[in-house]
């Protein structure tokens, strides 16, 4: 199911409480490269839609009625393999996770997930990777063999760890510096030594790098690093 127009990610809305819907809608629209297609209010009615609205990705809450949810998300794999399902739960149960992974879905995210998260869990499960909210601190996929550990060349000094963990979690320059109590340009210099140690392209190149890491074709937070995640600002 290709976009109708170049480079974007069309995304199917499945949620029940009209305000969730809503701000789902918002938080999709507001991010680049992304539109919402449609907010199916009732289970039954998705299929129709996304036979009609041909999305990318489907966004599915799972909370009360996960049963019926996730047979949805079966039949949607089997008559639409190729649109990758990310769930916004509330359950942190392992249990529940792998189960979610079982019925298709290639992205589990807690229901309070930041946008940026969100967006890139989306072109993750695009690309089949299988991503894990890292919240979730002990999950034990089925049937994943157990991956290399991501190891430098040249090993990260502690700052540079402490860098890299705040590049994880999206974070800009400005904030990391904020955060870790450094100026901005002390931040900077932290990066390009990341990347130069990472052999990284750029800062979502590092960030694919670590999160790949974790588990062949999963970035769930239970792996070897502790932290998670997304869209990262490009501000070097």
């Amino acid at each position: 199911m290709a976009s109708t127009a170049r480079g974007v990610t069309r995304v199917l809305l499945l949620a029940d409480a009209p305000v969730l819907r809503r701000g789902l809608v918002s938080m999709i629209n507001e991010t680049a490269g992304m539109q919402s297609v449609g907010t199916p209010g009732e289970l039954r009615r998705a299929l129709t839609l996304a036979e009609s609205a041909r999305p990318d990705a489907v966004v599915v809450e799972l909370g009360q009625g996960r049963a019926a949810t996730l047979n949805a998300c079966r039949d949607l794999r089997r008559r639409f393999p190729r649109v990758a399902i990310v769930a916004l739960a509330t359950s942190e149960d392992p249990g529940v996770v792998n189960e979610a992974l079982a019925a298709g879905i290639r992205g589990y995210l807690m229901i309070n997930t930041s946008p940026t998260l969100l967006g890139w869990a989306i072109l993750a499960a695009r690309a089949g990777r299988t991503v894990v909210d890292p919240q979730i601190r002990r999950v034990e996929p089925t049937d994943v063999p157990a991956a290399k550990p991501f190891t430098p060349e040249v090993p990260l000094t502690r700052r540079e760890q402490d860098v890299l963990d705040e590049l994880l979690q999206g974070q800009s320059n400005r904030t990391i510096g904020r955060n870790l109590f450094i100026s901005e340009d002390t931040v900077k210099s932290h990066v390009k030594a990341i990347l130069r140690k990472l052999g990284a392209r750029d800062r979502a190149h590092a960030v694919s790098l670590v999160l790949s890491s974790r588990s062949p074709g999963c970035t769930c937070g239970a792996h070897s690093l502790q932290s998670a995640v997304p869209d990262v600002p490009a501000d070097i």
